[in-house]
């Protein structure tokens, strides 16, 4: 007997359609954890039979029924990923939890083929967290930007330049916007643009380290990006790209933005570190 075709795509049981036993749950995600749809989850038994096979849904999750206790193999696999065989322990009772499990993109590596590497400013986003009040965040983002990265056979020794324009600064309030282009924080009319210059990357404890300098206000100061590489594959368009994504923590005092105000009892209005998220696509160069 098939399982019921009214039921959820992501739950199935055994190859009897049976209930019994336990029920598996778990999510199947990319690198970077975002939800991967559509991926066939199958456990087989010691000796090697199905015993269960799900159908990721939309978030990413599925679940096994019906799954007897003791040692199996969990099969993933999904369109442009890697599949991924691992060996479980099914307990003898209660719920399963599988939690997450993670597909690398097919003909994946942890470092982008070599080649001059052009970001793709409509797909990319350079964002900042300030916190307001001591309470919550305020985000913003720049809007205007180019950059390119070079990627020698040497991964080590690549290289990112990238410019900012800093009057594209958008947090989605006007007036804020427009005290942020001013003297008191960017002050465009003098330095309307930021820089990044790194040469040489590093591995670190969770990833990769891109070391550079930023100019701000005239004002260089070294920054490090924890940086990460997502992969790359083909486009619709015949191209080639490449996803990275990294973060970084700035303090604004460092490039003398040092204006602020105290509300309370002395609370300020802006904190003065700055969090810094930075999700690029970029386009490899013929």
């Amino acid at each position: 007997m098939s399982p019921d075709p009214a039921a959820p795509s992501h739950l199935a049981g055994g190859p009897a359609g049976t209930t019994s036993g336990v029920t598996g749950e778990g999510r199947v995600l990319d690198r970077e954890g975002w939800p991967v749809t559509g991926a066939s989850v199958t456990l087989l038994g010691a000796d090697g039979s199905q015993v269960a096979r799900a159908v990721t849904g939309g978030d990413g999750g599925f679940a096994l029924l019906g799954v007897p206790a003791g040692a199996a193999t969990m099969l993933v696999a999904a369109a442009a990923h890697e599949p991924r065989a691992t060996s479980v322990v099914v307990p003898g009772g209660g719920a399963w939890r599988i939690g997450e499990v993670r597909l690398r993109r097919q003909g994946g590596s942890d470092v982008p083929p070599p080649g001059v590497w052009a970001i793709d400013v409509t797909h990319s986003s350079i964002s900042a967290r300030a916190h307001h009040l001591g309470l919550a965040a305020v985000n913003g983002r720049f809007t205007g930007f180019t950059g390119v990265i070079t990627v020698p056979e040497d991964v080590t020794r690549a290289s990112v330049q990238v410019e900012i324009d800093a009057t594209t600064i958008d947090t989605g309030n006007a007036v804020r916007d427009e005290h942020l282009r001013s003297a008191d924080f960017l002050d465009t009319d003098r330095y309307p643009t930021l820089t990044f210059s790194a040469t040489g990357v590093q591995r670190g404890a969770d990833g990769w380290v891109l070391s550079g300098d930023l100019t701000l206000l005239a004002t260089t100061r070294p920054v490090q990006l924890q940086l990460s590489y997502a992969g790359s594959g083909p486009d619709p368009w015949g191209g080639t790209r490449a996803a990275f994504s990294a973060t970084a923590e700035l303090h604004r005092d460092d490039f003398k933005m040092n204006w602020n105000q105290a509300v309370g009892i002395g609370v300020a209005v802006f904190g003065t570190t700055l969090k810094v998220q930075i999700d690029v696509e970029a386009v490899l160069q013929q």
